[in-house]
């Protein structure tokens, strides 16, 4: 009988893991590493917790299966929740394995113990020890857990005698794509609400990222004729340079214009876990297209259609007549967002000039870089000017907006991916955050390039702290120098303190082989402007 840790390698290998990311110990790791590699994955160390788990979450939203993570027991498992944060609130399908005591250490010993699964409880689906007498049932039961709408991570807590126990290896571990009946009356009243309406808009979300669910999207969203926006997360199920397409929708004031004109909004796989933490402002009905019906929500819908999203989509796509918007109309609406968002003129280096400079060098969609992006005000200007044409071809922390993502992200998606280039925008307090994963990408041989918005600030706090009229303590430092960090750790490394040295500083980063990391230094002057027209 195979082992409990050939169970997980057999498990993992069903469900389309190519690679497991961790800092590993030495209880069940080691055993979990070799199992692995017995059937072709590949073992990533890390140099965070956290930052493993974020990898893993990455590489699960790419791959549309499993993401695996590992670490040692005690401070191992406290440094990965950060990271297990952002599977939860950005629904990504994670395992989570650590390692833990069996009951007779937990009698005499003390030292690094504390309930792992207890603190993981708020932020994981479920946990577990598989240590009942049908151990392949219960593992399947974890996955299929783990891959159920809303997506998100599990907790394996296992001991080095556990993951070595010889068990039965009944069964097979792929899940089926959940599937559920249309409401028949909730879709009659959708179609009736549609038919009447002259003014729909359709908003996009993390969950029509899905291949059949993104077609099934755009073909609504082109039978209507109406504007579309999508979430940071959705960018690319309808692409940017779609005629329908305006920009994207945080809840804030930027869309408002547009949304403001609807008679009926469509929510499309939208998860409120997306949106901005500001009161709904639109009083036009909604019909809102889900996964799921999201408990806590910014609207009350008029009509909810959840399940699969595709059937619903499609029947909805055979049935509506094309509404009054013009693509003039929509053009004007797209043209006055992006005025809205641009960065006001500043005397160093804008956010936006960084931005739209590595798009000149990267060159013209399908074949553009992917792009990873940090939480922080240099996310304005990615966000709103990087043309995204599919979905995942930006990776961001929405969710959970949390910084020091970029990077472990942009690994993950340079293994993914190897022959497409992973642009990781991120700001230097983001980057200082994880800087150690910076070694990781060398190691790895990643094709990414880091670009760094350095300001030597916490800009969003520092933003709101002059907002506030508050003197500048806490928020600022002195510029690091990131370029000789990457140099000493094996990288290719870059200074720019003027946008004629980063653009050459670009065009040789994008031609070498291996990582490289440009520090541009940024003129943070326009950040409040611009996040005030975003946000209101």
């Amino acid at each position: 009988m195979p082992t409990v840790a050939q169970l997980l390698a057999k498990a993992f290998a069903a469900n389309r893991v190519a690679r497991i990311f961790g800092v590993p110990g030495g209880g069940s790791s080691l055993d979990v590493i070799e199992a692995a590699a017995d059937l072709g994955i590949e073992f990533v160390l890390t140099r965070t917790e956290s930052a493993a788990v974020m990898m893993a979450a990455a590489t699960a939203e790419l791959n549309g299966s499993l993401g695996v993570a590992l670490t040692t027991k005690g401070p191992g498992t406290a440094n990965a929740v950060n990271g297990v944060a952002y599977a939860c609130l950005d629904r990504a399908p994670v395992i989570l394995l650590t390692d833990g005591f069996n009951p007779q250490e937990q009698g005499y010993v003390t030292h690094q113990v504390f309930d792992q699964p207890a603190m993981l409880r708020p932020v994981m689906k479920g946990s577990s020890r598989l240590e009942g007498s049908t151990v392949a049932a219960e593992l399947r039961s974890l996955i299929e857990l783990a891959l159920t709408p809303p997506l998100g991570p599990v907790h394996l807590e296992l001991t080095g005698a556990r993951i070595r126990a010889e068990v039965a290896a009944d069964g097979d571990f792929i899940v089926p794509a959940p599937t559920s009946d249309v409401d028949e009356t909730a879709f009659a009243l959708a179609g009736e609400y549609l038919a009447n309406a002259t003014r729909p808009v359709l908003i996009v979300g993390l969950e029509a990222r899905a291949a059949n669910a993104a077609a099934a999207t755009l073909a609504l969203a082109e039978s209507l004729g109406c504007p579309v926006l999508t979430t940071y997360k959705a960018k690319g199920v309808v692409g940017d340079l779609h005629p329908q397409y305006v920009g994207t929708f945080t809840s804030g004031s930027a869309e408002a214009e547009c949304v403001g004109q609807a008679d009926v909004i469509l929510l499309c796989g939208l998860d409120p876990v997306e949106l901005l933490r500001q009161p709904w402002r639109y009083d036009a009905l909604v019909i809102d297209i889900a996964l799921v019906r999201h408990r806590v929500h910014y609207v009350e819908p008029a009509v909810g259609l959840y399940g699969a999203l595709e059937p619903v989509l499609s029947g909805l796509t055979k049935t509506s007549a094309r509404s009054n918007w013009s693509e003039a109309e929509i053009a004007q609406l797209r043209q006055r967002m992006r005025s809205r968002l641009q960065y006001p003129e500043c005397s160093g280096v804008s956010p936006q000039e960084v931005v739209e400079t590595a798009l000149e060098a990267g060159g013209t969609l399908p074949t553009l870089p992917r792009i990873t992006v940090d939480a922080g005000a240099h996310m304005f200007s990615a966000m709103a000017f990087w043309p995204c044409g599919q979905p995942h071809d930006v990776l961001i922390s929405n969710g959970l907006a949390t910084m020091a993502f970029a990077l472990p992200a942009a690994i993950a998606a340079a293994l993914h991916e190897p022959a497409r280039v992973a642009l990781a925008f991120t700001g230097d307090g983001g980057l200082m955050m994880c800087l150690g994963e910076l070694s990781v990408a060398v190691q790895q041989r990643a094709n990414i390039v880091v670009i760094v918005f350095n300001d030597a600030a916490l800009s969003l706090i520092d933003i709101k702290q002059q907002q506030r009229q508050f003197a500048p303590r806490g928020v600022r430092w002195d510029r690091p120098d990131f370029a000789r960090t990457m140099e000493g750790l094996g990288g290719r490394g870059y200074r720019a303190d003027s946008l004629a040295a980063y653009r050459d500083a670009l065009n040789e980063a994008l031609r070498g082989d291996g990582p490289a990391l440009i520090d541009v230094a940024v003129d943070p002057s326009g950040y409040t402007a611009q996040m005030k027209a975003l946000r209101g």
